[in-house]
């Protein structure tokens, strides 16, 4: 956004504030980090995300656990599978801007 360039928003209520700082708590784990990066390119139920990111399944769950309850991810059945992605195009927009951000020089 440029200098001259003014954007109207209201500052969030508390309650929001609390939920966005949860939201940022969810993505601050370089493993959680590391899966969401992963379900930018594909869909991955969680024996194939801990063979893509060489560490065991329990450990892949737990972090999905914590990525569905921030709404960051979301499943879906098939089979004996439970398949992962991203919630919505708004993750992964979040994500590409951020690394745009620390991209900057």
């Amino acid at each position: 956004m440029s200098k001259t360039e003014k954007t109207t928003f209201t500052v969030p209520s508390s309650a929001e504030l609390e939920q966005l700082a949860e939201l940022h708590k969810a993505m601050g784990d370089y493993t959680r980090m590391r899966i969401l990066w992963c379900l930018m390119q594909n869909e991955y139920c969680v024996s194939d995300l801990a063979q893509k990111m060489e560490i065991t399944e329990s450990a892949i769950s737990h972090q999905l656990r914590a990525l569905r309850i921030a709404r960051l991810v979301q499943s879906h059945k098939a089979g004996k599978n439970v398949i992962y992605s991203l919630q919505d195009e708004h993750i992964r927009w979040i994500l590409e801007k951020t690394y745009d951000h620390i991209s900057e020089r």
